[in-house]
């Protein structure tokens, strides 16, 4: 279902990897992802997860803190897409935890896992690998320019990503379905009351979303009590606080063994115009 990134003509898959009828040629790594990146995304300063940040997610995310959330993310996509054969695009997949628990949800659909960041494709197509998924593909490439062709998807699903309004609109069907997760306004509450002497609720996101109608929502709220330091510091290395915290903020955090925080987060689903 991939075009060509450089001339975006259909790309066929062989051996090797992907290849269109100009010659370019798209080899598939050993892990299983394809990078479709072109040379205006390669500027290592806006080239997604580095490796470390792909480690703490992945260490966080196994803990189980998430399933909820992921699992009620999979049910909306499975009400989506029904029983019939699908094209899913997760948009800014990160490491694929999300992408591959879909795929597992929806064994009758084709998952697309996009992000920017090699190393978190990597991950996620090495775990699809030993997890046996055979419906799910990932490949390395922007949100904002999204290797498929026009009209192609029946959903598309943006977790803590940005959002992009044109080209979500470009790649989904007439009728196709939008589906952002992203904070609810108590989202870690518990933690900001640590980093922060003012806490703060977060607020709502404005996506501009002109190409889509709102169909539907959900907020899903509860606590957690994180129960590590290394619990505690994945998940501060997940969050836009890590860039942005003082140090005297970081030095309280780190003192810390165990913490309860909340966990908010909003399904929003759109309807393509």
């Amino acid at each position: 279902m991939y075009i060509c990134p450089v001339c975006g003509l259909p790309l066929k898959e062989n051996k090797k990897g992907f290849c269109c009828k100009k010659g370019h040629r798209f080899d598939t790594a050993a892990q299983g992802y394809v990078n479709l990146l072109t040379s205006s995304h390669r500027n290592p300063k806006t080239a997604g997860d580095n490796a470390m940040m792909v480690k703490a997610r992945t260490d966080f995310l196994s803990r189980g803190y998430y399933e909820k959330l992921a699992n009620s993310a999979a049910d909306v996509l499975a009400d989506i897409v029904g029983d019939k054969p699908a094209a899913v695009i997760d948009s800014g997949c990160g490491e694929g935890y999300y992408t591959n628990i879909y795929a597992r949800r929806l064994p009758q659909a084709q998952l697309y896992g996009v992000d920017i960041s090699k190393n978190a494709v990597k991950h996620g197509a090495s775990q699809a690998k030993l997890l046996g998924l055979e419906n799910v593909h990932y490949a390395a490439a922007s949100g904002f320019e999204l290797p498929f062709p026009d009209r192609c998807a029946d959903a598309l699903i943006c977790t803590f990503a940005p959002v992009s309004n044109d080209e979500y609109a470009r790649v989904l069907k007439k009728g196709g379905k939008l589906v952002i997760v992203c904070p609810s306004p108590i989202h870690l509450f518990g933690m900001k009351s640590v980093l922060y002497e003012k806490p703060y609720l977060n607020k709502p996101n404005e996506y501009g979303l002109k190409s889509f109608a709102p169909c539907g929502s959900q907020r899903i709220e509860y606590n957690i009590t994180l129960e590590t330091n290394a619990d505690i510091m994945n998940l501060f290395a997940m969050t836009p606080y890590y860039y942005k915290t003082p140090a005297e903020g970081r030095e309280r955090l780190s003192a810390l063994q165990t913490l309860d925080t909340e966990c908010g987060f909003d399904i929003l689903i759109f309807r393509k115009k």
